[in-house]
Order: C-alpha cells, then structure tokens, then sequence
C-alpha cells in the first residue's frame, strides 16, 4: 500500500488559465515593443543593399579597368546577382545596373517587400564616383 501512495503524490504546476494569462501578457509585450524595432530592422535590411552595390561598384570598377567603358549588362561583369526571398534565397533587394556609358554607371538596389508596412520600398543607388545614397527611404 506505501507503494501506491508514492505514485499518486501531488506535483506543483500551473494551471491553464495560468499559462493562458502569461501568454496574453507576452503577447501585449511583443505588441507594444515591435514598433519601435521596426526602424531597426529596415535598417539592418538596408546594410544588405549597401553591401551588395559596393560589391557591384568593385565588379564595374574592374571592367573598366579592363575595357576603358562601363558595363551595362550585370552578367559581363561577372556580378551573381543574389537569389531574393521569393526565389527561396536570402536577398530582399533586386539589382540592376540603371546606365552606363564609357565614364559613368549607376545601379540601383530595389527592396521587393515593405519593410515597415508603410507601402514605400526602400531604393538605394551608387555611381562611378562610389556615392552610395539612399533615394527612397522605407
């Protein structure tokens, strides 16, 4: 018999409406705190757009070191252009290359998703001259 009040011994735990409280309360925590990360993580998505256009620059950069001319074409200046979330890769921007004559070039990085919900799409921009500036800020 001492044996079977061993196994029915009480343990302390919580109850539904418990965890059904601190669940509403976490979930009013993150809605209030997630407007203001927002900035933050346009911001972080921007790094990725500023880091791949300096990259792209590089790559134009040595073409006319080569050809005496700017490149209008992403694929003859060896640039992979990155595989963007809807492509089921990792880029939240698309790449192109807007002009390029023999002394000039710009290109351009377009966000493909609103960032903060706002229904503007972040653009950034970089020319010969290496002015990395952000045209349409999200």
């Amino acid at each position: 018999m001492k044996n079977k009040s061993l196994l029915f011994k009480k343990i302390p735990s919580y109850n539904l409406q418990e965890l059904m409280v601190t669940l509403v309360i976490i979930g009013i925590l993150v809605l209030i705190a997630l407007p203001a990360l927002m900035p933050l993580i346009s911001r972080a998505k921007s790094v990725e757009a500023q880091n791949q256009l300096k990259h792209l620059f590089n790559t134009e950069r040595q073409y006319f070191y080569m050809h005496s001319k700017y490149s209008s074409n992403i694929d003859d200046i060896d640039f992979e252009v990155p595989k963007t979330v809807n492509e089921n890769g990792t880029a939240n921007y698309n790449y192109e290359i807007l002009e390029a004559t023999s002394n000039t070039f710009k290109a351009r990085a377009t966000a493909i998703a609103d960032f903060d919900g706002d229904g503007v799409y972040n653009v950034w921009e970089i020319d010969q001259d290496q002015n990395l500036k952000e045209v349409v800020k999200d």
